[in-house]
């Protein structure tokens, strides 16, 4: 069902202004379309397998407009809660100032670009995309940005655990996460001049460093394969560094260090230190420190078994 829509051609463009669609598959396999003011209502599917289109102050209520679609520019638009999974299979899609209420937004899409979009329902959202960039992007819900690669962020705000779980080759400037879990098994991941906050960050990956930016997690990154910190803080993080291999500067204190696999340690504190020889080499761990308040052999908080 197609009601008050206006078509114009010119130069192969077809315009379609104040349009409002039902049914599945409305414009399937559409092309050269400049759609503006327009309500994708009710119906699968609307714009799939669709090839350069422009979309400007329209909207879409239902689930699975852009699929395997090409050449995408999506500007003032809106995903309704029900346009959920809403873009899968899409190459070189760029949108900009957008709210997307829909979760399962973004899966394995190349050569993205959000600008100024709010997600406030990212459940399960960008993941499997390659050629990522996002700038002034906020975001809530767990499990964002799975196994994604090649990634230029900037100006990000994240509420949601497991985020950028299996990521590689991402570069992020000016972010703000509460995110239990993040960066794990990831690869080659830069942070500069932000802030994170949640538990077990960046265990398992290889090569994470984080410049300029303060951490505060409960045994954050653990079991990491090369770790860089430069000018760092370390806000209440305890058990840090369990089997890394590190080279940290952290400006102030470490609440607790636990057995790091090999590497430098500086800081200007450490309130407790654990190496124990049993499970790592602590000659292989250097530790520049002004100040260590307790060295233990044994993590007091390992049970005794008999």
């Amino acid at each position: 069902m197609i009601t008050g829509e206006k078509e114009m051609s010119e130069n192969k463009v077809k315009k379609i202004q104040n349009g409002y669609y039902t049914g599945e598959r409305p414009l399937f396999h559409g092309e050269h379309l400049e759609i503006g003011d327009t309500i994708f209502g009710e119906g699968e599917s609307p714009l799939k397998e669709s090839r350069d289109i422009t979309l400007k102050n329209s909207m879409f209520q239902w689930k699975y407009p852009l699929w395997y679609s090409k050449n995408v520019v999506a500007q003032d638009c809106t995903w309704a809660e029900m346009a959920r999974a809403g873009v899968w299979y899409t190459d070189n899609l760029q949108v900009k100032n957008a709210l997307i209420e829909a979760p399962k937004n973004f899966r394995r899409c190349k050569e993205l670009t959000l600008e100024h979009v709010f997600l406030p329902h990212a459940e399960e959202t960008l993941w499997n995309c390659q050629k990522v960039t996002m700038k002034d992007v906020s975001t809530r819900g767990d499990y964002f940005a799975m196994n994604c690669s090649d990634m230029q962020i900037s100006d990000f705000e994240l509420a949601g655990n497991y985020s950028f779980d299996g990521v590689r080759n991402v570069e992020i400037h000016h972010a703000k996460m509460l995110s239990k879990d993040a960066f794990w098994n990831s690869e080659n991941v830069t942070v500069y001049d932000s802030f994170i906050s949640g538990e077990y960050l960046g265990w398992n990956a290889k090569n994470l460093t984080l410049i300029n930016c303060t951490i505060e997690s409960l045994q954050g990154m653990c079991y990491i394969d090369n770790l860089v910190m430069k000018n760092c803080k370390l806000l209440n993080t305890t058990l840090a560094f369990e089997y890394s291999t590190i080279d940290v500067e952290i400006t102030d204190g470490i609440t607790s260090v636990l057995n790091p696999a090999s590497g430098m340690i500086r800081a200007q504190s450490i309130d407790t230190l654990i190496l124990d020889p049993a499970k790592t080499d602590p000659a292989e761990t250097q530790i520049v420190c002004d100040h260590i308040g307790c060295r233990l052999d044994k993590n007091p908080e390992e049970s005794v078994e008999n």
